[in-house]
């Protein structure tokens, strides 16, 4: 097959993608690199250039507020197979349209607001403290903050959106001090154990370990929710049960056995597989053509 991947420059070295394109071409594909943040990209020509048919499908590892999806979006337009598909990316990339498709679709989310500045969280009922307050672009726990009390967001430890975008704020759901990371490969499922940032003080170990029925159940509708097939769903183990705090686009895959080969052939598989639908257009989207995958029962991350 011909591949290319859109890579962002932070992962130029990181083994999602780098391993997955070198196992690629180790098993005789034609794999490109793109470099979108250090790229000129002919736009006006890329019709002709899908027309083509120089690739059978893009695959999108950049950061959130990176120019890939803008390319990646482009290039869907013109009936481009993507992977993931380009609108569950973006339904996912914006953390607060992520709150309402999943809201919508039924996930258990916590409430979520969003404003441009922390201060207008202080409009948020006192009795929801303390919130989590992150950027809603956001990703690898960057600029996440626990508010404890509504003085706080004019403190300086929220940092504000600078008119970039949007933040958002949760109320906190309690917790052991852990986040388990559900990790989907084409409809099998894995489950990691790790540190949560909001408690650094903790020094469990990042680990494999079994996944919970039910947490297996809403990880699989996840992937329904937002037609995603390769992805990560953060879960917190809350009083009132699993609740999703974050999904992931094409996340590590850390603590996933032989990852790299799991995902390069979920790669190859949702490539050939292509699209059932006409060419990318306006969003939201909630849902997709789902693959010849059945959903994940087992505990433990086998099918």
């Amino acid at each position: 097959m011909r591949l290319c991947f859109l890579v962002e420059e932070q992962y130029r070295h990181d083994g999602m993608p780098r391993d997955v394109i070198a196992q690629l071409r180790a098993w005789g594909h034609q794999v490109d690199v793109e470099w979108p943040g250090r790229s000129m990209i002919r736009m006006s020509e890329l019709s002709e250039v899908v027309a083509a048919g120089r690739h059978d499908a893009w695959v999108l590892k950049t950061v959130s507020g990176g120019p890939g999806l803008t390319l990646l979006e482009a290039a869907a337009t013109t009936g481009l197979t993507t992977v993931n598909d380009v609108r569950a990316i973006r339904g996912v990339r914006d953390k607060a349209l992520a709150a309402v498709l999943a809201r919508t679709g039924g996930l258990p989310v916590p409430m979520t607001y969003a404003a441009a500045r922390a201060e207008e969280f202080a409009a948020v009922p006192e009795a929801e403290y303390p919130l989590v307050v992150k950027p809603a672009d956001g990703s690898s726990g960057r600029a996440v903050r626990l508010v404890e009390r509504p003085e706080q967001l004019t403190a300086g430890g929220v940092a504000p959106s600078d008119g970039a975008g949007m933040l958002i704020a949760q109320p906190y759901v309690p917790n052991s001090g852990t986040d388990l990371k559900v990790y989907c490969v084409a409809g099998e499922l894995y489950a990691t154990e790790r540190c949560s940032p909001l408690h650094p003080d903790q020094t469990v170990p990042e680990r494999q370990v079994p996944l919970p029925v039910e947490v297996a159940r809403i990880a699989t509708e996840v992937g329904a929710v937002f037609g995603l097939d390769l992805y990560g769903v953060d879960v917190l183990l809350g009083p009132d049960g699993p609740m999703v705090v974050d999904i992931n686009d094409f996340p590590s895959f850390r603590q996933v056995p032989d990852a790299v080969a799991r995902v390069s052939a979920a790669v190859l598989r949702l490539a050939r597989r292509g699209t059932a639908c006409a060419p990318a257009g306006t969003l939201p989207f909630i849902g997709h053509q789902r693959g010849p995958w059945p959903a994940a029962e087992a505990v433990g991350g086998a099918r």
